[in-house]
């Protein structure tokens, strides 16, 4: 069997599994080490490089991080990893002077975003900087996107997005608010751009096509009902409120309207419990602020009389799985909800009618543009997507990752080279070791719980709309929770030709996760069988070095079950095995990484 190649900065990145996971490849484990240090600036700072709103993304992330996290191996919960980010952002300081300030050198080089959401943010703030000239059409009166529009203040105080996007703004990009772009002709054609990123996000809640929908003004899309609150226009809500959907825009929707005066708010589900998209945390939230949510229940009908909303008639549905394994319902029997004010929160979609048909942007038959998912460029050159509006709705990390992506094809445009031709990740792997059994790192295993957050007492909670719910981490908090990383980037680094092959390694590590065996050729079943622990997630590879220098055996690592205690490396009699930490070197537009 060939030995793994771990020259490719891949190989160790995925072993860190929380950077893996996420869109922007955050390097999690080194900004929770300064955190520990008590060095939040430099974490924020590590934390900005790569997903440009820390303290934005520490209060509203998707966190597709923490399902990854190796913590969540070895016990119930990850690591906060989430909140951790927050704390940085929350303690940091003033940070403006370690940050590029305009005005730059242009380049003569003029881009136009559509939109001033994270990800057309996120393309000004890594092309401003290169001597661009950027300019951020925004429709609303305000920058920020969904994030401001739809993401109510008692979860994402404006003073965070003033803040975190002005760091943006005060690099000199061209905001014009309240400009909506009516006609992408007429941006080509007249407005002198050398390139176009259209970031949009998906601005058009789904609607219900039910009997009774359009008869009553009670019932409201729920993305238009959050930007009306968002913006002063709606302030009071009736007591009996129904909320239709059961994603996270559908927690947005039914808090609000707990604290607009809804005192009866309930979401109304299709599917039971484990079909749910929303966040767990924010279904929490929810029922701690007393909304009731309903399961197995499909709309049926408005009902209205002489204009006015009574409520809405429900099909109760059981379900069941058909012999091809496919989920089935069926009515038991419908049910009446009185309600004063219903919220559709069934989804969103992008729409582009200010795109015409004729200027060279094709579309699926779906009403998508046609985007290449590696650069962002649409079939018209010159002209890129990114964010909700290349794909549909995702989340703000996405967008920013998408931001990254289109920067660098913007750049490669504009400077006439092939888009294709990406800059390639690099990589640095140091050794941690200070001594014969002491790291430049904490590798001892804390059985510390997850810490729970603390949250703003109910009775203040309504009684102001723009009051922050979650208080945050406190010092102790901060200090046990840091401590439960399991500090995944600092790897176990194996040298073949140094091993005796004396087992003791394999005698004291933990987890199983080492093995010593015959060279099975090229059966990777049989070397499976052989493994000293079953193999729980195939789809990370396993670690197989050469062969030994006394039996010609293999040294063989499951990468998915190893913990990076280090006990191997304190072990080991020849220092055949070295802890050493990876930094995976991400490029930027201007900026490539650095070499392996």
């Amino acid at each position: 069997m060939l030995p793994t190649d771990v020259s490719r900065p891949d190989y160790w990145h995925r072993v860190v599994d929380c950077q893996w996971a996420c869109p922007a490849h955050t390097n999690v484990p080194e900004y929770i080490r300064l955190i520990g240090q008590g060095r939040y600036a430099d974490a924020y700072l590590l934390n900005r490089e790569s997903n440009v709103f820390p303290g934005i993304l520490g209060r509203t992330c998707d966190r597709p991080c923490e399902p990854a996290c190796r913590r969540g191996r070895v016990e119930e919960q990850p690591v906060a990893i989430c909140r951790l980010k927050r704390v940085a952002a929350d303690l940091k300081g003033e940070i403006r002077d370690r940050l590029p300030r305009g005005p730059f050198r242009k380049n003569g080089k003029r881009i136009a975003c559509v939109g001033a959401g994270p990800a057309s943010l996120t393309v000004a703030n890594d092309l401003l900087p290169l001597g661009y000239e950027v300019t951020l059409f925004e429709k609303l009166s305000a920058p920020g996107g969904l994030m401001r529009s739809n993401i109510p203040a008692f979860r994402l105080p404006e003073s965070v997005l003033d803040e975190e996007i002005g760091y943006i703004l005060d690099m000199g990009a061209d905001l014009r608010l309240s400009t909506p772009i009516t006609s992408m002709r007429r941006l080509l054609e007249d407005g002198g751009f050398d390139a176009v990123f259209v970031g949009s996000g998906a601005p058009r809640g789904k609607d219900l096509d039910a009997p009774g929908r359009h008869d009553s003004p009670n019932v409201h899309v729920g993305i238009e009902w959050l930007e009306s609150v968002a913006f002063g226009h709606t302030t009071s809500v009736g007591e009996r409120v129904l909320v239709i959907g059961v994603g996270n825009t559908a927690m947005d929707c039914c808090r609000t309207a707990r604290r607009l005066g809804g005192r009866d708010v309930k979401v109304m589900a299709r599917r039971d419990r484990p079909y749910f998209k929303a966040s767990p945390w924010e279904l929490e939230d929810a029922e701690e602020e007393g909304v009731e949510i309903v399961v197995n229940h499909a709309p049926r009908e408005f009902v209205v009389r002489d204009g006015r909303l009574q409520g809405m008639l429900f099909d109760r549905l059981e379900w069941s799985v058909d012999a091809q394994g496919r989920q089935r319902s069926r009515t038991i029997d419908t049910v009446f909800f009185p309600a004063d004010d219903v919220i559709l929160a069934i989804g969103q979609e992008t729409a582009f009618p200010w795109i015409e048909r004729d200027i060279g942007i094709a579309f699926d038959a779906s009403g998508q543009p046609v985007v290449d998912r590696v650069t962002h460029q649409s079939s018209r050159e010159g002209v890129f997507f990114g964010g909700d509006a290349a794909w549909g709705p995702l989340n703000i990390i996405w967008a920013v990752a998408h931001g990254h992506a289109a920067a660098i094809s913007i750049d490669l445009h504009c400077r006439g080279e092939p888009l294709d031709r990406r800059p390639p990740q690099g990589m640095r792997l140091v050794s941690t070791k200070m001594g014969l059994h002491e790291w430049s790192y904490a590798n001892d295993y804390d059985a510390s719980r997850r810490q729970k957050m603390v949250h703003v007492d109910l009775e203040r909670r309504f009684g102001d709309l723009r009051l922050e719910v979650e208080v945050g981490f406190d010092a102790a908090q901060t200090a046990r929770e840091v401590a439960r990383c399991l500090n995944c980037d600092v790897h176990t680094v194996f040298r073949a030709s140094a091993c005796i092959e004396c087992d003791a390694c394999i005698d004291i590590c933990p987890v199983q996760c080492l093995t010593i065996v015959r060279d099975p050729g090229d059966d990777l079943q049989a070397l499976e069988a052989r493994l000293s622990a079953p193999r729980a997630h195939p789809d990370q590879p396993l670690y197989v070095s050469g062969p030994l220098p006394q039996t010609a055996r293999l040294m063989v690592k499951d990468e998915d079950v190893c913990i990076h205690c280090g006990l191997c490396t304190e072990r080991c009699p020849t220092s055949a095995w070295d802890m050493q930490k990876f930094d995976l070197l991400q490029p930027y537009a201007g900026r490539p990484a650095c070499p392996t």
